[in-house]
């Protein structure tokens, strides 16, 4: 499999299969506390949403059904910021790195999927 220089591979599928496996294992980390599983709750959605949409995107029979499934990955990837953000700063956390790249990651995927829409339209 191809890969980027900071290791990520080119296939967005797998990229976006591996931010949602990486969210996965970080919550596993997390404190039970009510906020925390009601927001893992959240970010486990929106980061499977990412690729899951992606995937249904590539399959699409239009190219307006295309850019519509994007535009919810990004959505999703946006949603999954936010979670991640929330996350972090309401957590003693022993393994901040972790969440920050995770944050780092969703924002990255978010700028992908912008430029997709803007090179599909």
């Amino acid at each position: 499999m191809n890969k980027t220089s900071n290791n990520r591979p080119y296939d967005l599928e797998e990229r976006t299969f591996l931010f949602a496996k990486e969210v996965r294992l970080f919550v596993k980390t997390l404190d039970k506390s009510i906020a925390n599983i009601e927001d893992t709750k959240q970010i486990v959605r929106s980061s499977g949403s990412v690729g899951a949409n992606y995937i249904e995107a590539n399959e699409a029979l239009s190219k307006k059904d295309f850019i519509f499934r994007v535009k919810i990955s990004r959505k999703e990837a946006k949603e999954s910021v936010f979670w991640l953000r929330l996350i972090n700063e309401t957590n003693e956390l022993l393994n901040r790195d972790i969440v920050e790249n995770l944050i780092q990651e969703a924002s990255e995927l978010k700028k992908i999927l912008s430029s997709i829409i803007d090179k599909s339209k």
